[in-house]
């Protein structure tokens, strides 16, 4: 099943038989470790059997945790997990908050070196997840993470980008699933994947909600 999230190239998400477009921010939401791993082991496996450059953090599970049930789901590819050229794994320390502070300024600059870097030798997908339970932990400025969030919608659509931001609901608030629905356009949840009519258009979300990101540097 086909859904149009953009202009750019079709891609097949490794979720069900869904495909979509390049260029799209997704929250997956989940409630088992089954679901949570039906997403990221399928999304990052047809991505690395397409060529594409998988970006991921583990944060519920180890990164060797996360190896053996790649290894078991795609044996064909699983000497790719340790080659950089393939796989991108980062904890939430390396990615998020390297200098201890959650900044969304910061990770706009950080994301858009790691593109500038992955296409230095030619047009390169790229794939990213995470586990986002890592935000529940007291890190000076995390209460910027939706700005972040919806900073994003600037920065994908451009790219031949797709993202995929895992949010555990057991684990998260209602209030804070209400916001991460009103920065992602579309969303994953009990494997079916939609466009969400939550969704509000970042000038907006960020007007309303961090008016002091609104006009901030987007890359």
């Amino acid at each position: 099943m086909h859904i149009k999230t953009s202009n750019q190239p079709e891609l097949k998400l490794g979720i069900g038989d869904y495909t979509c477009n390049w260029g799209v921010h997704i929250c997956g939401l989940y409630e088992t470790e089954k679901e949570r791993d039906e997403i990221i082991v399928g999304f990052l496996g047809e991505g690395d059997l397409n060529g594409d450059l998988q970006m991921y953090c583990p944060v519920e599970q180890t990164t060797e945790t996360f190896k053996e049930k790649y290894y078991k789901a795609f044996p064909q590819c699983a000497c790719h997990v340790d080659m950089p050229e393939h796989f991108s794994i980062s904890s939430a320390k390396d990615l998020y908050h390297p200098n201890g502070i959650f900044s969304p300024i910061e990770m706009d600059k950080g994301l858009n070196e790691f593109f500038v870097e992955s296409q230095k030798k030619g047009k390169r997908n790229i794939r990213a997840t995470a586990e986002m339970v890592w935000a529940l932990e007291a890190i000076p400025g995390i209460e910027h993470l939706m700005a972040y969030e919806a900073r994003l919608n600037y920065f994908i659509p451009r790219k031949p980008w797709i993202s995929i931001c895992m949010y555990n609901v057991n684990k998260f608030s209602g209030a804070t699933i209400m916001n991460v629905l009103q920065t992602h356009p579309y969303c994953i949840s009990g494997g079916i994947i939609t466009q969400n009519p939550y969704y509000i258009l970042p000038d907006k979300w960020l007007a309303e909600n961090a008016p002091q990101f609104l006009n901030a540097q987007s890359l």
